[in-house]
């Protein structure tokens, strides 16, 4: 069974830094399908973005979940929502 609660909040500046990255990295993964490894130059750059984005999306929550106190959970994981700025922890 899947559980949400609401363990936070954050700024409106803050949320529009990990929708940002959670755009970008949608993004990206969306042209990884259908860049192949023929075109070394952009697929070296894909991967290398995606790299990037992936590592400052987990800086972002593990930044704001410091600054925060918010409860986590082993089974679970947190979602934001970008319409209100609350944390939702999902556990299964």
């Amino acid at each position: 069974m899947v559980t949400r609660k609401k363990v936070g909040q954050v700024t409106v500046e803050e949320k529009k830094e990990i929708q940002q990255l959670f755009e970008r990295r949608n993004g990206l993964n969306e042209l990884a399908r259908v860049v192949t490894v023929d075109n070394t130059d952009l697929y070296e750059k894909l991967v290398k973005d995606l790299g990037e984005t992936g590592t400052r999306f987990q800086q972002w929550w593990d930044s704001m979940a410091q600054k925060y106190h918010w409860e986590s959970s082993d089974n679970g994981s947190w979602e934001i929502n970008f319409d209100t700025c609350e944390i939702i922890l999902v556990t299964e």
